[in-house]
């Protein structure tokens, strides 16, 4: 599903950010990019969504260069993408449903349709209960899981969680594990990246291990890749 081929990023100041990385991410699968601060990780996972475009090198999305797509077409694009952060990025005026809401307004869905999905889509993550909440009433795992909701409005088929537990405390972030390893299970391909590697040892899949920009390990519970 995804692919780097030969792929750096060099930003002003001639910081490497990314180098020589080819990667492939398949249909379906679980993959945890782990690595400290800086190592590369964020800019891997924009390049996925192409927010980055490589200085050198080539990312594929289902073998569609992402460098052909035309910005006007992007924000159709990246509807195959859900993507989580950190610091959850929910609209602080707007409740949980109104939150999830919004994402399937922007892309011209009626009210019914409306009505119809966002129950489901909060139910999903165990959100339910929740939906006429606002951001400031619920704790850091509560809101986290209305971003994981607002991330799987479009039926994705990648969800990219960077760093989705930076904030969390540690029963917080096994339920957004939990609930991704759920979602995953569902067909949906899940690219996590954390640098808490109790979390990653939990999951038990694959796990890519970055340093200074460069893929330095890349093995599935023990057993080389690369």
């Amino acid at each position: 599903m995804i692919k780097f081929e030969n792929v750096s990023k060099i930003y002003q100041g001639n910081f490497i950010a990314l180098e020589n990385i080819d990667l492939l991410v398949g249909n379906g699968e679980f993959v945890s990019v782990v690595g400290q601060s800086g190592a590369g990780k964020s800019t891997l996972l924009k390049m996925i969504s192409a927010e980055e475009q490589p200085t050198e090198g080539r990312v594929y999305f289902n073998d569609r260069p992402l460098d052909t797509i035309k910005k006007k077409h992007l924000p159709y694009f990246r509807r195959n993408i859900g993507t989580v952060f950190q610091d959850f990025k929910l609209l602080p005026q707007k409740t949980v449903f109104e939150n999830v809401a919004y994402a399937l307004e922007a892309a011209g869905e009626t009210d019914e349709q409306i009505a119809e999905k966002v129950p489901e889509i909060l139910d999903i993550v165990g959100m339910s209960d929740k939906m006429e909440k606002y951001p400031h009433q619920l704790s850091g795992g509560e809101k986290q899981k209305i971003s994981l909701a607002r991330a799987l409005v479009h039926n994705p088929l990648v969800i990219l969680a960077d760093e989705p537990s930076g904030n969390l405390d540690p029963i917080s972030t096994w339920e957004i594990i939990q609930l991704l390893l759920k979602i995953n299970s569902l067909g949906t391909t899940v690219v996590l990246a954390t640098h808490n590697k109790d979390t990653v040892d939990k999951i038990a899949k694959r796990v890519i291990t970055m340093e200074a920009g460069r893929i330095t390990r890349d093995e599935v519970k023990g057993k080389y890749v690369i």
